[in-house]
């Protein structure tokens, strides 16, 4: 018996969950995906599965096998996927996706040098705002920043961390006076920004105190694009990471207030599809990613 094709054919059952359905997966007869499960059972000698009228369930040595046999799998799978890559370098195709403001201003502009260091790979970035299925979708890896859903399809790892400020323009500030205090902001025109980690109630902290203001403007936008616009149109304050006004904030076009008081960071996270070996390229791509974004502005 190979140890190694036995698991991948329990694995496969345990997934697919019936002898019939991991059979059309591994594309072979019911009969001998039977044989190797029972050959697995007799030579571990325990029972890992529980059939019933209802369907299959694991015993709990089962459950443990099936985790273990897992990981192996993942790691023989990616060891041979870094011997082929040390070969022949990253090729194929990356699907990345990231929200659009994060992606134009700091992604984009660096993938002429990520691209000339692997030659042979092509990527697929997607933009977009929402958290997209990554497994329907197919990606690789996601950009995303602020609280995750606790989700069991997908895996996460921080990579970077960013201050937040309130912003405007000099123009709007000349017309609607500099906020001295967090209270000061309820007097101003805010942009809310509808999606996660945006709304109506801004929490700052300052030498252990913690306050919430409630903040009220006229517009509302679903998209940084939409805010950054409205900001740099001077219609008002909104609350961002410093990377989504970067360049307007070193060059003087947008400036932060309230410096002495702080807001929550927000974390920018590598997001990849859960039960899916994570691929040489995509790691690849994070290194670079976590790199960049540790690089010092200016």
């Amino acid at each position: 018996m190979d140890r190694l094709v036995a698991m991948e054919t329990y694995v496969s059952v345990v997934e697919a969950g019936s002898f019939s359905a991991a059979a059309r997966r591994l594309d072979l007869g019911q009969p001998a995906v039977s044989k190797t499960i029972a050959q697995l059972e007799a030579w571990l000698g325990t029972r890992l599965l529980l059939r019933s009228t209802r369907g299959l369930a694991t015993t709990d040595a089962g459950q443990r096998f099936y985790e273990h046999a897992k990981r192996a799998i993942e790691e023989a799978l990616e060891a041979e996927q870094a011997v082929r890559d040390t070969s022949a370098g990253l090729t194929g195709r990356l699907r990345v996706s990231a929200a659009v403001t994060f992606a134009r201003l700091h992604v984009l502009p660096a993938m002429k040098t990520f691209l000339a260091e692997h030659p042979k790979l092509d990527v697929d970035v997607i933009l977009d705002d929402r958290n997209i299925d990554l497994l329907e979708e197919g990606i690789d890896v996601a950009l995303r920043m602020g609280a995750l859903d606790d989700s069991t399809t997908m895996t996460a790892r921080r990579i970077a961390q960013c201050p937040r400020y309130v912003v405007g323009t000099p123009s709007y500030f000349a017309a609607a006076g500099l906020p001295a205090t967090p209270a000061d902001l309820s007097r101003h025109e805010a942009i809310i920004y509808t999606v996660r980690g945006g709304g109506q109630s801004w929490a700052f902290s300052r030498d252990g105190t913690e306050v919430a203001i409630a903040v009220s403007g006229r517009l509302r936008v679903s998209a940084a694009e939409g805010m950054r616009a409205a900001v740099l149109a001077g219609m008002g304050i909104a609350v961002a990471s410093e990377w989504m006004f970067a360049p307007e904030l070193a060059n003087g076009t947008v400036q932060a207030v309230l410096a002495d008081w702080r807001l929550p960071p927000i974390d920018l996270w590598a997001v990849f599809p859960a039960g899916r070996l994570v691929t040489s390229k995509a790691r690849a791509f994070v290194a670079f990613v976590e790199q960049l974004m540790s690089a010092p502005r200016g």
